[in-house]
């Protein structure tokens, strides 16, 4: 088991006793991320569905969720990992864990309508995943942008109404 949340960068800490984490990556040229972004810190991050906060305006923010399809076939995120040993919750103290975060980019059509700053980078394909996984970096980060507009769906407002949703 890995938590979400790759180790935050040193400025973000200032004045904090915790490091709950960075949970989504988008700008890898940043020297905070290189030392992740090697061919052993790449993983997959699995998903049938994730949400997206939507701004309403009455002030809330309810989740909409999207999809491939309605079946929510699984699907893959393209995501960084590490081991890290820090203090993520005070209650608990210094602990070492398996860590993760996943690429973020533009968002496409769909889900820009509800988040207008970023989409996970999704795999589509087996090969984006070896890509992914076996690549050179410079290869590798070819990937990080939308998919094709059109897509993806949303599947459900509120709540996620399956087992496997993951919250972006």
């Amino acid at each position: 088991m890995a938590r979400w949340g790759m180790p935050s960068p040193v400025f973000a800490l200032q004045g904090k006793k915790s490091d709950s984490g960075v949970t989504n990556v988008r700008n890898v040229t940043s020297p905070h991320w290189r030392r992740c972004l090697r061919i052993e810190n790449c993983c997959v991050v699995p998903f049938t569905s994730f949400s997206e906060n939507e701004a309403l305006r009455d002030g809330t923010h309810p989740p909409v969720w999207f999809a491939f399809d309605e079946t929510r076939p699984l699907a893959f995120f393209a995501g960084i990992w590490t081991r890290w040993t820090t203090v993520r919750k005070v209650k608990d103290g210094e602990t070492t864990n398996d860590i993760f975060a996943f690429l973020t980019t533009e968002p496409n059509k769909e889900v820009g309508a509800i988040h207008p700053k970023a989409i996970p980078v999704i795999l589509t394909t087996r090969e984006e995943i070896d890509t992914w996984m076996m690549a050179s970096p410079e290869e590798a980060l070819k990937l990080q942008g939308p998919l094709p507009d059109n897509a993806l769906m949303i599947v459900a407002r509120d709540e996620k109404n399956d087992e496997g949703g993951l919250v972006a």
